[in-house]
């Protein structure tokens, strides 16, 4: 993936509403073979804890029942292969909320500052023809994840970690996702 389309995403991305303006986010990416080797190392260690656990319990019927082994299968082979992956991608943000008596208000404007950039990177890079995967399994790692890539860890908070590449697969189309009437609100719960 040519660096000049990277930071035309990003462009893109820093276009996104940040809180008090502060425009606070910091994207790594990462193309050293050897470093996403040990970023892919730690999500795969993340994973398989992560996929031996119960995880979510969805009823008969439930779209997303029907969903799970699928996306059990992808998830297996993106642990497997995320060393492989052209570009890694970790948006971060300057600040900190994992500390006692952070509040809600704190801890949105933190994630609220850097996931809608996160977002219109990946928008930007499927305009471009490019391929992306969002995870934070890594995120059990966090720290081992900074000091690999000098990220400053008491001070930035990594909040995902994106892969891209370019599309060699089949047709893209919509997700297939639980009905609107449960989740949308109109004046009250």
């Amino acid at each position: 993936v040519p660096r000049e389309l990277i930071l035309e995403c990003i462009e893109v991305a820093v276009q996104a509403p940040t809180g008090s303006n502060r425009q606070g986010w910091h994207f790594v990416i990462v193309t050293d073979a050897e470093k996403k080797k040990v970023i892919g190392d730690l999500y795969r260690k993340s994973w398989t804890a992560y996929a031996g656990s119960r995880g979510p319990r969805y009823a008969e019927g439930d779209v997303r029942l029907e969903q799970l082994p699928r996306l059990a299968s992808s998830s297996q082979y993106l642990a497997d292969r995320c060393h492989e992956v052209p570009v890694m991608v970790i948006p971060c943000i300057h600040g900190r909320v994992d500390r006692p008596g952070v509040t809600n208000l704190e801890i949105a404007g933190l994630y609220g500052s850097i996931l809608p950039a996160a977002w219109s990177f990946m928008l930007a890079a499927r305009d471009r023809g490019l391929v992306t995967a969002w995870t934070t399994l890594h995120l059990k790692y966090e720290k081992e994840t900074a000091e690999l890539l000098g990220i400053p860890y008491e001070r930035i908070t990594q909040a995902a970690l994106i892969t891209l590449g370019f599309h060699t697969g089949g047709d893209f189309k919509p997700a297939e996702r639980i009905p609107l009437e449960p989740i949308v609100h109109w004046d009250t719960w």
